[in-house]
This record gives structure tokens, C-alpha cells and sequence, in this order.
């Protein structure tokens, strides 16, 4: 029998019947099962604990995940059990010629009609911030929001989060003054520092009024296969329908559009 992952697949497909190709590969269900277990927040864990994600049997999922550190999908470390390193490599092939707009927009699209409100997507040029994809809210009071839009770093969520994960844009525009675009803008590079750092730490931001009054934003990160940031996914309303309460309880599904993003252009969130 061929040995390693794909001898086993083939073994499970073929034994017992004799018209394979009438047959699902159920194994491969399985195993998407064990990788889809994994997450940025929970990018290590156990072979207990994958068994424990999945609900597969414990023989079951101590073969599989055996066979797939043997292959190279996955990597062990001790007890620790993570991605492995060469699905990095198909990853980086499969994103080398993969538009990102085309990607985002399906997932902006989706977070628009979960929560309602304008999504969009920024990306930084130079000094400033612009929306390169938009899907639109259906309320008729809404934030003038349109591809091209041109805003600055310093004010917004959307810039916050660009700032955060880019070093060296953050010493440049933190080391000009600091324009007001509302009362409630921060303009004190100290304090917007201390800021940044809290945006790195939530892996979010959160603002409200800093570039329009009685508006409010939240935003995620997007990273490529270098772990360098490619742009923040923003949520953005008016704040009589976005307070922030109900910021806050829309985090969680902010985040999850952000990193499904982020899996599908091969990225990997950088180590803080």
C-alpha cells in the first residue's frame, strides 16, 4: 500500500467496494475538519484538544493527524500540533495572481447584510487612506461613503487599525501635526500612540466622531502571506444606529470577515 496520507485515503476509498468512484471520500472531510480547527486565535493546540474541536473519534483523529504531520499539513512541536509550514508554500502559489478586491467584496457584501451598514475597505496611500471597495447600506440615512474616497490616517478606525500594524507609516504621520477633522479627533501623538498600541493588543478599533460627528466605525485587519497589513475592513454608520454597545457586539463577526480575507489571500497575522 502506498504509504503516507494519500495511501490512506486511498485505502479508505477503495476498501470494501469495488466502484470508488460512486463513493465520497469521507476521509477528506475529515481532515478539513482537523485543519479548519485551527484559527489565529487558536493556532496551536493538542492532539486531545483536535479531537475534542472536531468530535472525531480519538483513534481516528490520532491516525489522521499523524499521517498529516508525516505529509507536511501539519507540524508538531512537543504536544503542540499547528499548521505545517509547507501550506504555506500552496498558499503563497494559489494568492501569487489572486485579486484582493475580488476577494473582499464577496465578504463585504456578506457584512453588509448581517449588520445592515455600509462595509468598505481601505487600503493606505502615502499620508492618507482610501476606499478601494464598498458595499453599500440600503438605509437611507447613511455616511457619504465611495470608492476613492480619500481620508486621513489619524482620524477613524479604518486608519487606527492601518497605523497599528504599519511601524514605520506611524512614525511618519505621527511625527507631522496631527490635523483636527472633528472635536472628538485625537491629535496628541502620545495619547495616539498608547491608542495604536490598544489596537494592536484588541486586534480591532473602535471610534466614534473622530472624522464625522455622530458617526462611528469598527475595523479589522487584512494581512498577506508576509504577515504585513493590507488593509482594514470597516464597518460604518451613523451613531444612532451604531452606539457603541452595538459596536461592540458585532466585534466577533467583524473579526471573522477579517480573517476569513486574510485566509483566502494565503496571509498569516504577524507575531506582536
Amino acid at each position: 500500500m502506498t504509504s503516507g496520507i494519500w495511501g490512506y485515503i486511498r485505502h479508505v476509498h477503495t476498501e470494501g467496494s469495488s466502484t470508488p468512484k460512486q463513493q465520497p471520500l469521507l476521509v477528506l472531510g475529515k481532515i478539513t475538519e482537523i485543519l479548519d480547527a485551527f484559527s489565529f486565535d487558536r493556532p496551536s493546540m493538542t492532539l486531545g484538544e483536535i479531537q475534542q474541536a472536531t468530535g472525531l473519534p480519538t483513534s481516528t483523529a490520532q491516525r489522521l493527524v499523524t499521517n498529516l504531520v508525516q505529509q507536511g499539513f501539519l507540524d508538531r512541536s512537543g504536544d503542540r500540533i499547528r499548521i505545517g509550514t509547507r501550506m504555506s508554500f500552496w498558499a503563497a502559489t494559489a494568492a501569487k495572481d489572486l485579486d484582493v478586491l475580488s476577494t473582499v467584496t464577496p465578504s463585504l457584501k456578506s457584512l453588509r447584510n448581517e449588520t445592515t451598514e455600509t462595509a468598505c475597505f481601505f487600503r493606505a496611500e502615502q499620508n492618507y487612506r482610501v476606499c478601494v471597495a464598498l458595499a453599500e447600506t440600503r438605509h437611507p440615512l447613511r455616511r457619504e461613503m465611495y470608492v476613492g474616497k480619500i481620508a486621513p490616517l489619524n482620524a477613524g478606525s479604518a486608519g487606527r487599525v492601518l497605523l497599528a500594524y504599519d511601524r514605520e507609516l506611524a512614525d511618519r504621520v505621527l511625527a507631522q501635526d496631527l490635523r483636527a477633522v472633528t472635536d472628538r479627533t485625537v491629535t496628541d501623538a502620545e495619547v495616539f500612540r498608547k491608542l495604536l498600541d490598544r489596537t494592536r493588543s484588541d486586534g480591532y478599533a473602535i471610534t466614534t466622531g473622530e472624522r464625522d460627528t455622530g458617526a462611528s466605525g469598527l475595523s479589522a485587519p487584512v494581512f498577506d502571506s508576509a504577515a504585513d497589513i493590507v488593509g482594514a475592513v470597516l464597518i460604518s454608520g451613523p451613531t444612532l444606529r451604531m452606539p457603541l454597545s452595538t459596536c461592540e457586539t458585532w466585534v466577533d463577526t467583524l473579526v471573522s470577515h477579517a480573517e476569513q480575507i486574510t485566509r483566502t489571500l494565503g496571509g498569516r497575522y504577524p507575531v506582536m
